[in-house]
């Protein structure tokens, strides 16, 4: 099993890619469900999960053609074979159960296993259930798979969410793109994500207006054709990457990057001392003092500060001066990653929900465990800032969500390798 190690103390400099988002690139893969005609993606992202969700379309006969180097995706379902998603495929990753709005959609029938993935807490698959049941799906649970039939097809109908969640607002979408008649969803997710799939699916030649709000209005087709869609930037990467040199030091442009992906997040850079400034290409990033300044974190839905970088931002707490306090609203058990912070020197206490983080001079290097996805790389990012070597195991979580993660920080001058067997 691979660990990355890393040796703090050196300044970055210069100027890193952002890739395609990877939570945009698992919604819209799916998408390709809805019509016999090919979709294709460029600035696809080339992540483990990718794979994944290309081994679970290709268990349904779906035709998946890689080009340049993984960074454009053909997808064609002219042939399906199945409409079975099976656990083996699906409990490796959360976002497979994505594929329930267009299967049921298109084919009027699903067989769903109930997805894995990250352990940072419950995920219900009720809201997706209860929005496909308004619109005319039967769905019942047996031995772990959701099976669902929509006799007739779907029908447009209110679909009020009782929580605007990002997954069960991609399924409603999609499904609602082949329904009859009109589907207004209510108290919708607002993320980019969710915009940049509805483009996609206008691409192919649906009717739908208001995303980006908390209510889409979709008026269903008779078929959705053929469309070549560009995978928005990654939010959480360009995050990730923003805070690089917060933690080590020395000045970043990020390439791709966008202030309207990352707001909420930049407001909090500033107060923490950082400066971010747009350019031609991207947005360049550095400190102001030799230490960031600490600030407080709550976790909300878009365009809330984002969960997907509450870890990283601890992690650049832990040496800020002052004491921050975060509180997670979106995933329970999302600070697993506070104890091994700890390992290296950190101050944090966790009750329940909430973590105070008093910052210290310096960490120290040692060996940590990666607990999930985006704790993975705040732990690399925190041996950046460290004194000595940091060993970060299990990285397995990380090549989920974030490619060539060592060569592109290498490229900085980070002091970065990947260690085979550790």
């Amino acid at each position: 099993m691979d660990s990355i190690l890393v040796k703090g103390g050196t300044p970055l400099h210069g100027k890193i890619q952002i890739a395609g988002a990877k939570n945009a690139a698992l919604a819209l893969m799916p998408a390709t469900l809805l019509s016999e005609e090919p979709l294709t993606l460029t600035n696809a992202p080339r992540l483990s999960d990718i794979a994944t969700m290309t081994a679970l379309l290709q268990s349904l006969g779906v035709e998946v053609t890689s080009m340049q180097g993984g960074k454009v995706q053909v997808l064609s379902s002219h042939d399906m074979t199945s409409t079975t998603a099976d656990y083996e495929i699906v409990r490796k990753m959360r976002a497979s159960n994505l594929v329930l709005g267009p299967l049921l959609a298109r084919h009027h029938r699903a067989i769903v296993s109930l997805p894995g993935g990250c352990a940072i807490g419950a995920r219900p698959m009720d809201i997706h259930v209860t929005a496909l049941e308004a619109m005319g799906a039967e769905i019942e649970l047996k031995d772990g798979y959701l099976h669902a039939t929509a006799k007739g097809g779907l029908r447009g109908a209110r679909v009020p969410l009782r929580f605007a969640s990002v997954g069960a607002t991609e399924n409603v979408l999609m499904a609602a793109t082949l329904a009859k008649g009109t589907t207004i969803i209510e108290n919708a997710a607002r993320e980019p994500e969710i915009v940049d799939l509805a483009h996609c699916l206008r691409r192919m030649g649906a009717q739908i207006e208001g995303e980006g709000t908390s209510t889409i209005t979709i008026q269903g087709v008779d078929r959705l054709g053929a469309a070549t869609h560009p995978v928005v930037t990654d939010r959480i990467e360009l995050g990730t990457y923003m805070l690089a040199p917060v933690f080590a030091g020395g000045e970043v442009e990020c390439l791709g990057g966008r202030l309207d992906l990352v707001r909420s997040f930049v407001e909090k850079l500033d107060a923490a001392g950082v400066d971010v400034t747009e350019t031609a290409d991207g947005l360049k990033v550095k400190r102001r003092d030799d230490r960031a300044r600490a600030v407080d974190i709550t976790t909300e839905v878009f365009p809330g500060f984002p969960t997907d970088l509450q870890a990283q931002m601890m992690a650049m707490l832990c040496t800020a001066t002052g004491t921050s306090v975060l509180e997670e609203k979106i995933f329970e058990n999302r600070f697993m990653h506070a104890p091994e912070l700890v390992r290296m020197g950190a101050n944090i206490e966790v009750h329940g929900g909430t973590a105070t983080v008093t910052g210290v001079d310096r960490l120290k290097g040692a060996r940590v465990m990666a607990t999930d996805l985006r704790a993975s790389v705040s732990l690399i990012l925190a041996g950046m800032a460290a004194e000595g070597e940091t060993l970060v195991s299990r990285v397995y979580h990380l090549d989920r969500g974030y490619e060539h993660v060592e060569e592109k920080l290498s490229a900085l001058g980070a002091q970065i390798e990947r260690v085979s067997g550790s």
